[in-house]
């Protein structure tokens, strides 16, 4: 049976409001606050969309464990508390490595499961880690946020803060509450412009 591929990389940063923001390695004792998060209509409908209302600990296990074998997956802790997941992930859409194939492209998925830390700049900090650790220690060229929905301003802001930039946005079947969705990136040479 396949199991989180767990890591020894921590990281952890400040953000601009003096919160300490680390994260460690995603395991197997975490299904409790998976699932949790998981089955959050709120939270769900901001990090998966409109048509996601739960998911099974069966689906939510097969998906963790999956993405951790070519991701390093992190839990966000603020205070020693767990308030949501994150990753690093190698590139895994098609139309970006045909969009780049010169360039090692890498993406952040992000979700903070704990609404009372929302807006307080935590994924922002997240974004940061993260893709500092994606150029220093990845060798990424660029890395990307993908498939946010128009809806989720929280996630454009973040990713915006953190010196993400538009690249593409593409329209959204009808019937769904999002009308696009947009995909930010950061090349590496603009991440070494901004001196980090």
């Amino acid at each position: 049976m396949q199991t989180i591929c767990e890591h020894g990389v921590r990281l952890s940063g400040k953000t601009n409001r003096g919160i300490v923001v680390e994260l460690r390695s995603l395991m197997e004792q975490d299904w409790d606050l998976l699932f949790r998060w998981n089955q959050d209509p709120e939270v769900l409908y901001y990090s998966e969309g409109d048509d996601v209302q739960g998911y099974t600990l069966e689906e939510i296990q097969g998906i963790y464990r999956s993405v951790s074998q070519a991701a390093f997956c992190f839990v966000i802790e603020v205070g020693g508390i767990p308030i949501g997941e994150c990753w690093l992930q190698s590139m895994n859409l098609e139309q970006i490595l045909e969009a780049y194939p010169e360039r090692g492209c890498s993406r952040i998925d992000l979700m903070i499961g704990e609404k009372a830390y929302w807006g307080q700049g935590i994924g922002t900090e997240v974004i940061r880690l993260l893709t500092d650790f994606g150029f220093k220690e990845e060798d990424a060229d660029m890395i990307f946020a993908c498939h946010v929905a128009d809806y989720n301003l929280g996630s454009l802001k973040a990713f915006g803060k953190a010196g993400y930039n538009l690249i593409l946005t593409e329209a959204v079947e009808p019937g769904k509450k999002a009308k696009c969705h947009h995909f930010l990136a950061m090349r590496r040479e603009e991440w070494e412009q901004q001196g980090l």
